[in-house]
C-alpha cells in the first residue's frame, strides 16, 4: 500500500497504467480529430435543418452500435471468451469465435435491412417533431438509408475489438475511431460540393468509415489466430450463452444511450437547433468520457474476467478500487472545467461560419447540464464491468430500469415543467447517470464484490482541495463570457490554451504538494 493506493504486482504482467496511457493517448488523438471534424461540420453546415437531420440519422445506427455491439456484445462475450481462453484449448476458443461471429453477422444483416426499409417509421419514432416539416423529415429518411449499413460494419468492428482487447492488443481498437474521423473530414472537405444536398457527403463518410475500420483490424485478428470464419453450429453451448447474456446486457449497459435517443425525441419538439446544440455539447462531454471512461472500461473488463475465472476475488476488488480512484482523480476536475469554461470552449472550437454566438450560448447551457453528471457517466463504465465480468446481467438490468424511468421523469420536469428546454434534457442525462452509478456501487458493496481499500477519506479530501484551487484559477482567468463571444479566432485559441494549461498546472501542482505521485497508481494487468 502506498499513500492509500493499492499496488499489486505479477511476475508475468504488463503495466495496466501503461495500457491506459496507450488507449487514452489514441482516444485523445481521435477526440482531437473529432473536434476538428465537428468544427468543420459546424463551419460548413451550421446548426439547422440539415445538421438536425444528419445527427438524427447518424444517432440511430450509432445508438444500435453502442447497445448491440460495444455494449451488449462486449459485456456478454468478453467474460465467456476469457473463460474459454483460460480453461479451454485454442481450438474450442476459435470455434466459439467463428460461431458467435457468424450468428452476429446474420442478426446484423437483418437489422441493417430493416433500417433501410423502415427508415420513415424509425425517423417518425425517434424524431416525431420532424413530421411537421416534410422537407426535414424526408432528408432524415434519405440520410438514414445511407447510414444504416454502418450498423453491420461497426458491430463487427466491435467483435474484433473484444477479441483483440482480450489478447492485450488494446491499441488496435483504440486507433480505429481515428479512421472514422478522417472519413468525416474528407467527406466535409472534398465530397460535399459534389453532393445534393451537401449534407449527404457525411452519410457517405459514415458508410465508408464502417468498412475501413473493419478492414483495418483483420490483419491483427489473423496475427493472434482468431480471424473468424463463417460457420455456424446451432448446438454450440458457448454461442448460446453469449446470446442469452446479450439480451439483458443490451439494456443494462446502454441506459445512457437509450436516454439520449429519448432526449432526441423530446428535443425534436423544442426549438429548431435543439438537436444540434445537444449534439455539440455531447461531443465535448464525450471527450473526457472517452479518454478516461471508455479506456478504463476497456482495460478492466478483460482483467476482471480473468480474475473471476481464476477465483481471485481479492484482486478483483483491488482492480475496481484502482479504477475508481483514477476516475475520481481525473473526472472531478474535468467536470468542473467543462461547466465553468463552457462558453470559452464552445466559442473557440465552434463559433465561426454558420455557427453563431447564439448557438454557442445555447450549446453551453446543455454542456453545463452534462457536466453535472460527468462523473456518473464515467463511473458507470467502471462499475458495470464489476457485474458483467461475473456474468451477472440481472442486477445491472434492474438498476437500469430504475434509472431510465427516473431520467424520463426528470426530462419532463426540467424541460417542460421548469422550462429549461434542451438544457433540462442534458441535466436529466447527467443526474440519471449519477443515480445509475450510485446504485451500482451500493450493490457491489452489498454483495461483497467490492471492498474499498483504506485511505479513501483522506484521498477524497485532497482531491477536493486540488479541484477547488483549480476552480478559483479558472474563475479569475476566464474573464467575461462576452469577451469570448466577440474575440477573434486566434485570440480565443491563445486565451483558451493559457486557461486550460493554467488550470491543469494548478490542479496537478496541488496534487504533488499534497503527496500524490504517478507511481502510486502503478497497477498491472493479469495475463
Amino acid at each position: 500500500m502506498m499513500r492509500g493506493v493499492p499496488i499489486l504486482t505479477y511476475s508475468l504482467a504488463m503495466n495496466l497504467l501503461r495500457s491506459l496511457a496507450t488507449i487514452s493517448g489514441l482516444t485523445m488523438a481521435s477526440r482531437i480529430l473529432a473536434f476538428a471534424r465537428d468544427v468543420l461540420v459546424a463551419r460548413v453546415f451550421g446548426a439547422g435543418m440539415a445538421t438536425d437531420a444528419f445527427f438524427v440519422a447518424f444517432k440511430l445506427p450509432n445508438l444500435l452500435r453502442r447497445m448491440f455491439a460495444e455494449g451488449a456484445f462486449s459485456q456478454a462475450f468478453v467474460p465467456i471468451f476469457g473463460e474459454y481462453k483460460h480453461k479451454n484449448g485454442a481450438e474450442e476458443t476459435k470455434l466459439l469465435v467463428d460461431h458467435v461471429t457468424t450468428m452476429l453477422a446474420l442478426i446484423l444483416f437483418v437489422i441493417t435491412t430493416i433500417g433501410i426499409i423502415a427508415a420513415p417509421i424509425l425517423v417518425y419514432i425517434s424524431a416525431p417533431g420532424f413530421s411537421d416539416e416534410p422537407e426535414k423529415f424526408e432528408l432524415t429518411v434519405q440520410l438514414l438509408r445511407y447510414t444504416s449499413p454502418y450498423i453491420f460494419f461497426i458491430s463487427l468492428v466491435a467483435v474484433a475489438a473484444a477479441i483483440l482487447n482480450t489478447y492485450n492488443k488494446f491499441w488496435v481498437p483504440a486507433f480505429a475511431p481515428i479512421l472514422l474521423n478522417i472519413c468525416f473530414i474528407g467527406g466535409a472537405l472534398w465530397l460535399a460540393p459534389y453532393c445534393h444536398p451537401p449534407i449527404l457527403a457525411l452519410a457517405w463518410a459514415v458508410l465508408v468509415a464502417g468498412f475501413v475500420q473493419l478492414a483495418f483490424q483483420i490483419p491483427f485478428l489473423k496475427q493472434v489466430g482468431m480471424l473468424p470464419v463463417l460457420r455456424l453450429n446451432w448446438r454450440d453451448p458457448g454461442m448460446w450463452r453469449v446470446i442469452k447474456q446479450m439480451g439483458p446486457a443490451m439494456f443494462g449497459v446502454s441506459i445512457a444511450q437509450i436516454s439520449l435517443i429519448i432526449n432526441t425525441i423530446f428535443a425534436s419538439l423544442l426549438a429548431a437547433g435543439s438537436v444540434s446544440w445537444l449534439y455539440y455539447a455531447d461531443r465535448l462531454m464525450e471527450f473526457p468520457s472517452g479518454v478516461l471512461g471508455a479506456a478504463l472500461g476497456t482495460i478492466l473488463l478483460p482483467s476482471l474476467s480473468k480474475c473471476f475465472a481464476k477465483g481471485d476475488m481479492q484482486e478483483y476488488s483491488r482492480l475496481l478500487d484502482w479504477g475508481l480512484r483514477l476516475t475520481v482523480m481525473l473526472t472531478l476536475p474535468a467536470a468542473l472545467a467543462l461547466g465553468m469554461i463552457a462558453v470559452p470552449l464552445l466559442s473557440t472550437f465552434f463559433q465561426r461560419g454558420a455557427f453563431t454566438a447564439h448557438d454557442v450560448l445555447m450549446t453551453s447551457y446543455a454542456l453545463v447540464g452534462y457536466s453535472v453528471g460527468l462523473i456518473g457517466l464515467i463511473l458507470v463504465k467502471i462499475l458495470a464491468p464489476g457485474f458483467y465480468a461475473r456474468q451477472n446481467i440481472r442486477t445491472p438490468v434492474k438498476i437500469g430500469i430504475v434509472t431510465l424511468i427516473a431520467t424520463q421523469l426528470m426530462n419532463l420536469l426540467f424541460a417542460f415543467v421548469l422550462h429549461l428546454d434542451h438544457a433540462g434534457l442534458a441535466l436529466s442525462i447527467g443526474l440519471g447517470a449519477c443515480l445509475n452509478s450510485t446504485i451500482l456501487f451500493y450493490y457491489l458493496r452489498k454483495h461483497g464484490i467490492y471492498n474499498p481499500e483504506p485511505g479513501w477519506a483522506k484521498f477524497f479530501f485532497k482531491i477536493v482541495l486540488a479541484v477547488s484551487a483549480m476552480g478559483v484559477a479558472l474563475w479569475f482567468g476566464m474573464g467575461t463570457e462576452q469577451s469570448w463571444l466577440t474575440g477573434s479566432g486566434w485570440e480565443r485559441i491563445g486565451r483558451l490554451t493559457l486557461l486550460v494549461l493554467g488550470g491543469a498546472v494548478v490542479y496537478f501542482t496541488m496534487l504533488v504538494t499534497l503527496g500524490f505521485r504517478p507511481k502510486d497508481f502503478s497497477k498491472r494487468t493479469i495475463i
